[in-house]
């Protein structure tokens, strides 16, 4: 028997209330990083936010099924768009990745991610009506998914975004697994994956030429930086450096709450509102006020899977599944390279980080996410 609600009662107050205390969380951190500097990126955040609400709340209504009709339409937008940008995107610091709107720069790659998690789960759904369970099906299914994504991830590796391109992969690899493709698929792919990279180590020995012409220079100079810092203080480790001393300089309960004025750290990191918000938050709130907010990361993907495991939809579930292995990808790589776990690379931290596109783009798979919660029937015997 079906048990029918209307649909505003049955939105996740929970999740949307871990999503407005991330927002708390973004506009203290920024207004921390930029006090002082005469930036008006405080104020901006707060557009944006309020601008990406809307775009959430749009998203709740019409019924997320619908996007099944507009997956090709969308992943085709956003190769579209992902040429544009390498032939007339806004070149900044070395990458070319943003259609310039005067005070706004779009970054086509952001909105692409979720385009290409509409597009897979689309695909699986399809392949899985088509095919049987079977090796064959699942190689077939595996290589639907590699075609569809090694594009985008060409283009935006090229910008260079290696972050935003490894997202791909992540959100692809969750979703295979998800999908219950075949041990033995997922071995050998985790096996190629290894194999490259150690190939990668033993080209850098045997022929650097070659190496350079895969990585880049800059990609380089930030595994030196965060293999060897001190050595590279002057360079490559400076970012590195500073934001390991402003995130131990908060100690246990941080600078915030300290009883005398006392001089920041991260006053001096490169790009501390945007990659290295974190080094804010360890700094003003301390180790307390770290662990809250990794606390509640850990409760907003704890209650993305729920939601996809109690989806009895295929579709549903694929998308917020999609869009769960997104978001641990990001935070999981932002928050590990600012405490040196992980190479720098140029991966905002989720809700928090400054930034139009990131916010907007992490807000519409949100309130995707919602969409598919409050449309997920309840069965009274299920």
């Amino acid at each position: 028997m079906e048990n029918e609600k209307p649909l505003y009662q049955k939105l996740d107050y929970g999740l949307i209330t871990i999503v407005l205390m991330l927002a708390g969380f973004s506009l203290i951190a920024i207004y921390k990083a930029t006090a002082g500097t005469g930036s008006s990126d405080f104020t901006k955040q707060i557009v944006w936010y309020a601008v990406s609400f809307v775009i959430a709340g749009g998203t709740l209504l019409v019924d997320y099924r619908k996007l099944k009709q507009l997956a090709i339409p969308f992943y085709i937008v956003g190769m579209l768009l992902l040429v544009y940008v390498a032939i007339f995107g806004v070149e900044r610091k070395g990458a070319q990745r943003w259609i310039d709107f005067g005070n706004f720069a779009f970054q086509p790659s952001e909105v692409m991610k979720v385009f290409l998690i509409i597009f897979l789960a689309y695909l699986l759904v399809k392949a899985q009506e088509k095919y049987e369970k079977s090796l064959r099906g699942d190689l077939i299914i595996t290589g639907q998914l590699a075609i569809a994504s090694i594009v985008p991830f060409f283009f935006i590796f090229r910008q260079p975004d290696l972050g935003t391109a490894l997202v791909l992969i992540g959100i692809v690899a969750v979703m295979l697994l998800v999908a219950g493709i075949s041990w033995r698929i997922l071995f050998t792919l985790t096996a190629g994956a290894i194999t490259f990279i150690i190939g990668l180590i033993f080209l850098y020995f045997l022929n650097f030429d070659l190496f350079s012409k895969i990585i880049r220079d800059h990609q380089l100079e930030r595994i030196y930086g965060w293999l060897d810092p001190e050595g590279n203080i002057q360079n490559f480790g400076y970012q590195l450096i500073m934001s390991l001393n402003s995130i131990g300089s908060g100690q246990l309960i941080g600078k915030e709450f300290e009883t005398i004025t006392v001089p920041t750290q991260h006053s001096w990191i490169p790009e501390v509102h945007t990659d290295f918000i974190f080094a804010v938050i360890g700094e003003e709130f301390g180790f307390i006020g770290s662990s809250i907010l990794i606390s509640l990361f850990f409760i907003l993907i704890y209650r993305l899977v729920q939601i996809a495991l109690t989806c009895n939809d295929p579709f549903g579930s694929y998308l917020v599944a999609g869009i769960a292995g997104a978001l641990v990808f990001q935070i999981f790589q932002n928050i590990g390279m600012t405490i040196g776990l992980l190479p720098i690379t140029g991966l905002a931290l989720p809700f928090i980080s400054y930034g139009g596109s990131a916010l907007m783009t992490n807000m519409l798979a949100i309130g995707i996410v919602l969409n598919v919660s409050m449309r997920t029937k309840e069965y009274m015997f299920d």
